[in-house]
Parts: structure tokens; C-alpha cells; sequence
């Protein structure tokens, strides 16, 4: 499935290893020789390998020498953290030259994670892809076209540590592709944004210096909008499935079930994901003060320094609706995020603190029986 170049180094090159992935792998192996693991004088022989693909903890991977099936250790299988797709795993190559599937013992440090709250009332991170240069946020210039969606991909992908990219797709199906451009760019400061036609390949050379060999981007948009006739045209083969949107609403079907690792013939890396239908967000203040750039420079006109622009004496951002230079619906758009993180991070602190009461209860409870078992 992937090219062979002449050293595992560049192979691994090739799925977007570097000095960063290297330092952490070196890390492990000290660890894991400290703890015990490997022989006297050398450490364990364990293998690096890049998560391709993940349903229900079932993996492919793919390594210097191609890819493989895997699966998880007991050990990791009761750890908080599971392996998401484009995380970098470990394993030690099985004995008996089984190529077909290997157990996986660890996962490097993330450089970048792309997350969301998990959906409903559990306070629960689900990481969407790890280890991502850029997020294309793709958007159809047709019924999916929503400000204040794509507002909320932009927070999303500034809080997992990756540069975005807004792709405004299906720009044969719209008539108003300027104006649709120059509507993103006023609620996605300082991203870049592409107008692109898949079907018709238009505009997708602007997309291919980010795709460069070893860069690792994702795909996140609404079902329908578009992310896997991109992938498809970027790749030059029918890599994954596509369909028609719904008539009325232009909403997809779910063609893309699954997160998948692709790699293109340009040499980058590609992840395309299921359709989004609802995003609760997963971040912090930092965030969204970057996401929202425009508005944070503004409300250094503010007279006071906790200024929340609602209705205080002197808001330079409510003074710069009024002239002209800010949109009403970007601020009403703000400040619900921001409200909605903060309630996210009272949450959290409880879940946290509920973790914390569970583990006292089980140490104090094996205290308890350790006791009771010297007095027998």
C-alpha cells in the first residue's frame, strides 16, 4: 500500500516521522530498559508504526516495511488513553514472522490532537486524528454554507495545536463564491480559504502545498459537504466512497464511516473522517481568543479591562458594531462560545474531581483489606 524508499528511516520519513517522534520513541525505549524490559545491555526491540485505521478497536497500521493488522495489550486496553488515527504506536515484532497482526504496547507523546466532546451529557474528549500539520475545514457552497458553524470548526482546530485551512467546496453549485469567500475570511481571521470544485478540479493545485510528502492534514466538514470527492481528486483514484446529498437540505449519508490514514501520491497524508452533524466543542479559552483575534484586538478599546460586551459603559467592540466594523452575529456568536467553555471547564473540574474521590475510594478500600488481612 505505501511505497518502499531505500532506508526504514525515510520510509518512516514518508508517514510523517520526525525529530520530535524520534526523541519520544528514544524516551520509551530508555523507559521500558529502566523498568526491566530487554536484556542487560540493550533495550526491547520494539517497532514504530502510524494508526491508518480504527473501528472499534480493531487497527491497521503501517510501518517501514507496509502495513499490518493489531491490536491492543491487556495493558492498553485499560489505559484512559486508546490509540486514534495518526497516532504513533509501538509494538515488538512477533517472533514466529507473523506479518499479519501485532500487539501494540504503547503510544508516542502527540504533537497535535484534534478533539471534540464526545456527544450528550458525558464530560469526554474523542480525539477525531492526532499528529496533524493542518485541518482542511471543508464547507459546500450550497446548503451546508453556515458562518457560524465554520466558527466553530475554527476554534476547534485552533485548539488541537494544528494550522487551518478553510476549503469552500462544490464552487460549481454557487453563483456567489466571491462573496461566500469573503464572508469565511471575516469569521476565520489570518486562515487561509480556498474556493475549490472537486468534481470539476478547480482551484485544488492552491491545496497541494500543504499535502507536501510527510505533512499529515485532516478532513472535517458535515456529511455532504464534499471531503471525500476531495480526497478522491487529490489521491486521482476512487479511494473512498461518495454520494449524492439529500434534495431539500443537501445533507449526506454517512458514505465515509470510518476514520482512515491515506497516503497520496504527492506524498502527504490525508485523514478523512465520518460527516460531523454536531460539534460540542472540546477547548480552552486560548482557543478561542484565536479563533476570535478580531475581537480580542477590539476590546482593547474597551474601558474596562473584564469588559464582557454585553452592556458595560465604554465597549470598543459594542462601538464597533455600532460604526460598521464588526458584525452583530460574530459577537452574539463569541460570546455563546464562550459561555458554553466555560461550562465545559466546570465540568470538567467536577469529572475530575470525581475521578480523584473513585481512586482515594479503591486505595482506601485496599488499605482496608491489607489491614484486615494482618490481623487474621
Amino acid at each position: 500500500m505505501i511505497s518502499t524508499p531505500s532506508s526504514e528511516e525515510h520510509r518512516l520519513e514518508a508517514l510523517g516521522w520526525n525529530a520530535y517522534f524520534e526523541d519520544q520513541f528514544q524516551k520509551q525505549l530508555n523507559e521500558l530498559h529502566a523498568g526491566g524490559i530487554g536484556s542487560d545491555s540493550e533495550p526491547p526491540n520494539l517497532t514504530p508504526a502510524r494508526v491508518a485505521f480504527e473501528s472499534r478497536q480493531q487497527y491497521r497500521v503501517l510501518t517501514a516495511d507496509g502495513e499490518r493488522g493489531a491490536k491492543l495489550s491487556g495493558r492498553m486496553r485499560r489505559g484512559e488513553t486508546l490509540p486514534a488515527v495518526g497516532d504513533w504506536v509501538f509494538f515488538i515484532p512477533p517472533d514466529d514472522g507473523d506479518d499479519e497482526t501485532v500487539t501494540l504496547q504503547g503510544i508516542l507523546p502527540r504533537r497535535t490532537c484534534l478533539s471534540r466532546k464526545v456527544a450528550g451529557q458525558v464530560t469526554q474528549q474523542q480525539v477525531v486524528a492526532a499528529n496533524l500539520d493542518h485541518v482542511f475545514l471543508v464547507m459546500g457552497l450550497d446548503g451546508d454554507f453556515n458562518l457560524r458553524r465554520l466558527e466553530r470548526f475554527t476554534v476547534m482546530a485552533h485548539e488541537s495545536g494544528a494550522q487551518p485551512v478553510v476549503i469552500l467546496s462544490k464552487a460549481d453549485l454557487s453563483p456567489n463564491a466571491i462573496e461566500a469567500r469573503l464572508d469565511a475570511q471575516q469569521v476565520a481571521p489570518q486562515v487561509p480559504v480556498f474556493v475549490v470544485s472537486a468534481l470539476a478540479a478547480e482551484g485544488l493545485e492552491a491545496l497541494r502545498s500543504f499535502l507536501e510528502p510527510g505533512c499529515t492534514v485532516a478532513l472535517i466538514g458535515s456529511s455532504g459537504a464534499g471531503k471525500s470527492t476531495l480526497l478522491n481528486r487529490l489521491c486521482g483514484a476512487p479511494v473512498m466512497a461518495t454520494g449524492s446529498v439529500r434534495q431539500g437540505d443537501d445533507r449526506g449519508r454517512h458514505t465515509t464511516t470510518h476514520r482512515q490514514l491515506v497516503l497520496l501520491p504527492s506524498g502527504g497524508l490525508l485523514v478523512d473522517n465520518p460527516g460531523v452533524r454536531e460539534i460540542q466543542l472540546w477547548a480552552d479559552e486560548d482557543a478561542l481568543v484565536t479563533a476570535f483575534d478580531d475581537i480580542e484586538a477590539l476590546s482593547g478599546d474597551c474601558r474596562f479591562r473584564d469588559c464582557s460586551h454585553f452592556d458595560e459603559p465604554g465597549c470598543g467592540v459594542r462601538r464597533a458594531i455600532r460604526e460598521g466594523r464588526l458584525d452583530a452575529a460574530r459577537l452574539a456568536s463569541w460570546q455563546g462560545l464562550e459561555q458554553e467553555i466555560q461550562r465545559l471547564e466546570l465540568r470538567k473540574n467536577i469529572a475530575e474531581r470525581r475521578r480523584q474521590d473513585r481512586q482515594l475510594g479503591r486505595l482506601y478500600k485496599s488499605v482496608q483489606q491489607a489491614k484486615k488481612k494482618r490481623q487474621r
